[in-house]
């Protein structure tokens, strides 16, 4: 039977039953407005017709209200207003669900990338010892982190998750229930969640999703490319952030780096119970029956911390497993070994800790803590730190850092600082006894710039907890533009420092550099970031081979392209035989989580694809280096890219413009994450202070995408002049790397809507700013479309392109609104008196349109 194309499929089980469910969803009646639903589709056609005729946002809005709800007064419009963003969230929802019910009938799940295909590739190609060899070192690590860049609160993911399910087999009667219920659930939270609460929204997804997929996957590998043998290697695990993820946080403590540890473990034990139960029920024959019965009894009293009765150890559990394993293969014709195999692999995969929990603070703060801790190991009397340390030249403080000997025990510790560091590394070791050295055993220090940064934290690990034995992993962190350049320099100082290296021989030679996109995007343009990333790795694969360590990469990717995201197994598969990639790590964050690994269908497709592209980097035959020609094409492009977002950054309206036509000041009250929306204290708007998801999400709010596209078209366009586009051609064809940044920039492109803002040309103030960026826009979408030779954007991926069309029409109304709403606060304010509580209301309505237009850009990834 033939394979239908893949838009076929989408539209035929995404967009039909959309739009079937929510003709359903919007007949419910919800609160005092019945007729909201009647009017919704009134006021999208509105808009729809309006931004078609060249009408900016508020002519738009009052000619709906005039032609249909003339007799409403201000305050019924306003009303109108909070009804149409309720329905309008909840169809976002509804397209949510949709999309994850169908999520394995739209994508093959035996298709190009997955297991199934890699093994059938290696075995034509008689690769099958090489597929085996490589499986035997090669991870693939993902990262959760609580950046909050979707505002889903626990209570709707069960829905999605629930009506996901019973859209599966049609279920119009629960269907009809589960709507209505979303009519009714909040989606707001009158509080921020705290660093707790978020690391309990992702520990479901550990329970309910990655349990599962990954045992998955681990199993297939296990069974059909291993032969049924054991594999040392776990291929696939999962870090943590929410809880161990200080930068920028003041709100993480030791306590709840502790709570959170706790919580994985009690979690992970709970559905080893589970997997008991089952067992129980199955193995209830001779020699086996006991032993499942005993494991159960230990497990429950482990999770309900019985210390009275017989708890359970990670190897005794294993130990058990493995015997009871033997005796069914042994004496019951290995009836329901698998389910038991399949258990011990999780148990592999996962032991007592379920993910790693990463330790992250920012390089500044760890500067001003070493200080006052020296400060007060001097004041103290203590010999581990001599009088004049702070007083020595770098080089001499280097040196004894690196052979620092002596504890901290015994000395009382004053400072707030130092309090902080020092229970957070003992909490590092508390975990580490409790679950497992596997359980925390990471350091990330963020904007890493120095050797001394690293040598600090070094010392700080070893005098306070780790003076025996430093089993934890020191992670720099390389971001802005400046940083990634000096990231081999760094690395070889430490390489070279004797007690540094002898660190790395105890653990096993490998060092693990983290990158990050985000803020090297905010600082130094989409195509210099990606480029100066793509370098530093060449440069530190070449320096780490030099001094024999294996380097692991650690990518701090967010959703959109501007953030690293975008397609993230092709950009594995594209990087080439230049840059190690024993191992895959990056971070998954917001709605990337819920979209790419939200349903077990998904979350095994995914990771799947991510496994494939490691693979296909390294056995792929074709994928060769990049020519000197076309490393030179790039170097010009990145430079010329950098230098117009630089000059375009520096404009003196650039700030101005985000503060004050942009939504970026009302992330701060969305209360969608745990964190600050910005890094310092300053009460003005100051460029270095301002994090990266706001500042991405606020062009993404203005239907922009400056961050994902600004400086790429005026680098194709000086090949362009110059009558040498040929050049950048062959780039394109010959390096998928850049195929594959090409591509991301299209879906921030395809993502705009200039439409929206064009009032914004004739601003007395800001007009001439909004035509440089309109400017840059259409010179990049007029150029993109010459390099890849299509009609329209996205125009190989339609189905990814239907999705993010719909997705943009049901949030026209919202993007619609929150302009109108912008645009009189901007007119209130400018009264002579302002009416303070008519300006709340409307800022209050911009910070409700946020949470639609945030969860609407799900398929960013």
């Amino acid at each position: 039977m033939s394979v239908q194309p893949k838009l076929v499929r989408f539209n035929k089980n995404v967009l039909s039953k959309y739009q079937i469910y929510n003709s359903i969803f919007m007949t419910l009646p919800f609160d005092a407005v019945t007729k909201t639903g009647v009017l919704l589709p009134l006021f999208h056609e509105t808009c729809v017709r309006g931004f078609k005729a060249g009408d900016n946002p508020t002519t738009i809005v009052d000619t709906f209200f005039k032609k249909y709800q003339a007799r409403r007064n201000e305050q019924s419009q306003i009303n109108l207003f909070f009804r149409l963003i309720q329905y309008i969230e909840r169809q976002v929802v509804l397209f949510d669900a949709i999309e994850d019910a169908s999520f394995s009938i739209v994508n093959n799940m035996e298709g190009i990338g997955t297991l199934r295909s890699i093994k059938e590739k290696a075995v034509s190609q008689n690769k099958m010892k090489e597929l085996r060899n490589y499986l035997e070192a090669f991870k693939v690590r993902i990262v959760l982190t609580a950046h909050p860049t979707q505002f889903y609160p626990g209570s709707v993911l069960g829905i999605i998750t629930d009506l996901s399910e019973v859209i599966k087999t049609d279920n119009l009667s629960e269907i009809n229930n589960l709507l209505a219920q979303l009519g009714k659930t909040p989606f707001f939270m009158e509080e921020k969640p705290t660093p707790y609460d978020e690391a309990i929204n992702l520990i479901w997804y550990l329970q309910n999703v990655f349990y599962h997929s990954f045992g998955s996957v681990y199993d297939y590998i296990q069974q059909n490319i291993f032969d049924d043998l054991e594999i040392e290697n776990n291929i696939v695990n999962i870090g943590f952030w929410p809880g161990g993820d200080r930068d920028g946080n003041p709100f993480v403590t030791p306590e709840i780096t502790l709570n959170v540890a706790n919580k994985l473990k009690e979690s992970i034990i709970k559905n080893y119970l589970e997997d008991v139960k089952h067992l129980k029920r199955r193995l209830t024959f001779k020699g086996v029956k006991n032993r499942v019965i005993d494991l159960n009894d230990r497990l429950y009293n482990t999770f309900l911390q019985k210390s009275k009765s017989p708890q359970i150890t990670l190897d005794y559990l294993k130990s058990e497993l493995q015997t009871i394993r033997q005796i069914l293969i042994n004496e019951h014709q290995s009836l329901y070994v698998q389910e038991v195999t399949s258990l011990i692999n999780k148990v592999h995969l996962f032991g007592f800790h379920f993910s790693s929990l990463d330790i992250r603070q920012d390089s500044r703060v760890h500067d001003s803590m070493f200080k006052a801790l020296v400060g007060e190991c001097i004041a103290s009397g203590s010999n581990v730190f001599p009088e004049d340390f702070l007083s020595r030249t770098v080089a001499a403080q280097q040196k004894y850092l690196s052979e620092i000997s002596g504890n901290v025990e015994g000395i009382t510790f004053k400072d707030e600082q130092v309090i902080n560091i020092v229970q957070t590394i003992k909490a590092i070791k508390t975990i580490q006894t409790e679950n497992g050295e596997v359980a925390c055993n990471r350091y990330i220090i963020s904007n890493n710039q120095t050797t001394m940064n690293v040598l600090q934290l070094f010392a700080m690990l070893k005098i306070i907890a780790f003076e025996d034995a430093l089993t934890v992993d020191i992670v720099p962190l390389f971001e802005t533009v400046d940083d990634l350049e000096v990231s081999d320099e760094v690395m070889e100082q430490l390489y070279k420092n004797p007690q540094y290296k002898a660190h790395l021989a105890e653990r096993n030679n490998k060092q693990t550099i983290m990158l990050g996109f985000s803020d090297g995007t905010k600082d130094g343009g989409y195509l210099m970031a990606n480029w100066a990333i793509f370098k530093a790795k060449e440069r530190l694969t070449k320096i780490s081979k030099k001094y024999k360590i294996d380097v692991i990469f650690f990518d701090g990717r967010g959703g959109p392209p501007a953030r690293g995201g975008g397609k993230t197994h092709q950009f594995y598969a594209s990087l080439g035989p230049t840059i190690e990639d024993k191992e895959i790590q990056l971070t998954i964050q917001g709605q990337t989580i819920s979209s790419n690994f939200g349903t077990k269908e998904s979350s095994q497709y995914n990771m799947e694809q991510l496994l494939s592209s490691g693979i296909s980097n390294r056995l792929d035959e074709t994928n060769i280096k990049m020519s000197r020609q076309d490393k030179a094409v790039m170097n010009k492009l990145a430079a010329i890219s950098y230098k117009t977002y630089v000059d375009f950054k520096n404009h003196p309206k650039f700030l101005p413009y985000l503060e004050r036509m942009s939504t970026l000041k009302y992330y701060a009250k969305t209360n969608i994450g745990s964190r600050p929306s910005k890094r310092g204290k300053s009460t003005e708007l100051v460029f270095s202070d301002l994090r990266a998801i706001p500042f991405v999400g606020s062009w993404s709010q203005l239907k922009q995408n400056v961050p994902g596209f600004y400086g790429v078209g005026t680098a194709l366009k000086w090949y362009d002049e110059k009558g040498d586009f040929k050049k950048v051609k062959q780039l394109y064809k010959n390096s998928s790397f850049f195929r594959t940044l090409i591509e991301n920039s299209m879906m921030s492109l395809s993502k705009s809507f200039f439409d929206l803002t064009k009032y914004m040309a004739d601003d007395e103030e800001f007009g001439e700013f909004w035509k440089i960026i309109f400017e840059e826009y259409t010179t990049t979408k007029r150029l993109i479309l010459k390099l890849s030779g299509y009609s329209e954007l996205m125009e190989n991926e339609p189905a990814g392109k239907a999705s993010i069309q719909v997705r943009e029409s049901i949030v026209l109304p919202l993007l619609t609104i929150q302009q109108y709403a912008l645009k009189k606060i901007q007119e209130l304010q400018k009264m002579p008196h302002p009416d303070k509580e008519k300006i709340a209301i409307f800022e209050k309505i911009v910070t409700r349109s946020l949470f639609g237009n945030i969860n609407a850009s799900r398929n960013s990834a």
